[in-house]
C-alpha cells in the first residue's frame, strides 16, 4: 500500500487543480473564463493553481487577442497527461486493494 500512496502526486491533491486537470484531459484546450465559470472559483484562486501546474510543466497556455480582448487558453502538455493517468492509476489501485 505504500508502494502505491508514493505515486500519488501533490500538484493534484488540491481539488481545484485536480479539477483542471480533469478538464485539461478530456479538452484539448479552455481559456481561463471556461475553466473558472467549470470550476466556481475566483480570478485569483484559478491563476494560483494555474501557476502552480505551470511550474510543474503540467500545463501551458496560449495567449491571443479576440475582439481587441486578450483571452488565455491553457492545455495539458504530455509530461502533464502521464503525471495525470499515473495519479489516477494509484487512486484506482487504492480502491482496488483488498
Amino acid at each position: 500500500m505504500k508502494d502505491i500512496l508514493n505515486k500519488l502526486d501533490k500538484a493534484f491533491e488540491n481539488k481545484v487543480r485536480l479539477g483542471i486537470m480533469s478538464a485539461l484531459m478530456v479538452n484539448d484546450q479552455m481559456d481561463f473564463i471556461s475553466l473558472k465559470d467549470l470550476l466556481g472559483v475566483t480570478d485569483g484562486n484559478l491563476a494560483s493553481h494555474l501557476k502552480n501546474l505551470e511550474k510543474k510543466d503540467y500545463i501551458n497556455f496560449e495567449k491571443e487577442f479576440v475582439d481587441r480582448k486578450p483571452n488565455t487558453s491553457y492545455y495539458a502538455t504530455e509530461v502533464g497527461k502521464l503525471a495525470f493517468k499515473a495519479h489516477i492509476n494509484a487512486i484506482e489501485k487504492l480502491l482496488n486493494n483488498k
